[in-house]
């Protein structure tokens, strides 16, 4: 053992791997793993492994706390959430000692992994990546439990959504890894969903601020938190099938990777989220930080809020409309009329709306994406209720039920079909 266990020489380099819910949902799927972790292992490379909970684990223990109490603590939500992970980092590492490989598993708090913020939405703060490395030196495989870190009190925390793709990509950072692989159920980054568009396409190579901006609105591959961290620190990342060893995925990355940035294809891909409802406060009276007094009691709730228009003041009232996730819409609602009518006016809501964008840096200083945006969904009679663009999007927000339809109309008339993958 202690032969097994001595600094290796000349390592190739650390690569970071993460695997999602879907690939260790059983313990067949945890053995499958094993197996590319050891074939990964042969070819030289020292190997840290984030690994989230099995399948549904994290559903079945909030349901579970729905069970046991009314109003369950954040704190201890927390403490049972955490343990998803750890059963999956714990069998993974059985699955690789009977394989004859090395292997450690650490809980978030045990790798270093240091947070701040609120239970159930933290942010990582800090990494100490001592115990890695000494791990790593001694030739193991170290498997670290995504999804957690811990607070200044000591107590466990959890990460919020994306919370394991942010941790694998914070430890490439902080252990300077060669790249960052995401293995999960599908086989990169498209065009559209291949689930509306059959003819959409893998996209070999994306920028961080292409791929950011999709995941921000709506392509479920990556978290925008993770890409934009990568992008922070140089992180190269791979989106890669746990099922399919043949593709070659995506590589999300910028410089040198991404050529011909003027002369590429100016659209990446078509985008869509349906986790959308509208908010609108109707005759408010307006002033010099109305805005705060609208958006600051929805930010001190943690709600999230996107695609955000002010119409034209008249007499000093204006109507202001915003859109959130599903999940707020009934909490920001009661919050905007407390508003709305400390202001002189009304609120009203709308639910089964859907987000569909348009995204590449390409479209940077080029003008016309918008109108042949806005001109595509005319002519299918698709009604757009809101605009929002910056200088690699365009997003329209529009009714849920007409979303298929409005991802296949653009990707046909972007041609990102015919587009030839560089």
């Amino acid at each position: 053992m202690e032969r097994r266990h001595r600094q290796r020489e000349r390592p190739l380099g650390i690569v970071v791997q993460k695997y999602g819910g879907s690939s260790v949902a059983t313990a067949e799927h945890i053995k499958a793993v094993a197996g590319k972790i050891q074939r990964a292992r042969k070819a030289g490379l020292d190997l840290v492994v984030v690994a989230s909970a099995m399948g549904k684990t994290t559903d079945r223990l909030l349901r579970l706390a729905g069970e046991v109490s009314s109003d369950p603590s954040p704190r201890e939500i927390d403490q049972l959430l955490a343990t998803g992970e750890e059963q999956s980092v714990a069998l993974l590492a059985m699955a690789l000692h009977d394989r004859g490989v090395p292997a450690v598993s650490l809980t978030g708090p045990q790798a270093g992994m240091r947070a701040t913020g609120r239970y159930g939405s933290g942010v990582i703060s800090e990494i100490r990546p001592g115990r890695i490395r000494r791990l790593l030196g001694e030739g193991r495989v170290v498997i670290v439990a995504g999804f957690q870190g811990m607070n200044a009190l000591g107590d466990v925390m959890t990460l919020g959504r994306g919370g394991s793709d942010t941790t694998a990509v914070a430890l490439a950072a902080a252990l300077g890894a060669d790249r960052c692989e995401i293995y999960t159920d599908v086989d990169g980054v498209y065009t559209a969903d291949p689930r509306i568009v059959p003819g959409a396409r893998r996209i070999p190579v994306i920028s961080y601020a292409e791929m950011s901006e999709m995941a921000w609105r709506g392509a479920k591959v990556m978290h925008p938190r993770a890409v934009e961290l990568g992008a922070l620190y140089g992180v190269e990342i791979h989106v890669l099938s746990s099922f399919d060893e043949e593709s070659p995925g995506t590589i999300i990355t910028g410089g040198e990777k991404v050529e011909h940035l003027e002369t590429r294809e100016t659209v990446a891909g078509i985008v869509h989220d349906t986790d959308v409802a509208r908010i609108t406060l109707n005759g408010v009276r307006t002033g010099p930080g109305t805005l705060s007094k609208v958006f600051t009691p929805l930010a001190e709730r943690g709600i999230s809020v996107d695609v955000i228009v002010e119409s034209g003041i008249k007499e000093g009232v204006a109507d202001i409309a915003f859109t959130v996730s599903r999940a707020d819409f009934a909490e920001a609602r009661s919050a905007a009329g407390e508003v709305a009518r400390a202001l002189g006016g009304s609120v009203e809501g709308e639910e089964g709306l859907a987000k569909v964008s348009v995204v590449g840096t390409g479209m940077l200083n080029r003008p016309g994406y918008a109108a042949r945006m806005f001109s595509a969904l005319g002519s299918e009679g698709i009604p757009i209720r809101m605009v929002s663009t910056s200088e690699i999007q365009v997003t329209c927000v529009i009714p849920a039920e007409r979303v298929q339809e409005a991802v296949r109309r653009l990707h046909r008339d972007f041609e990102l079909e015919e587009r030839e993958d560089v």
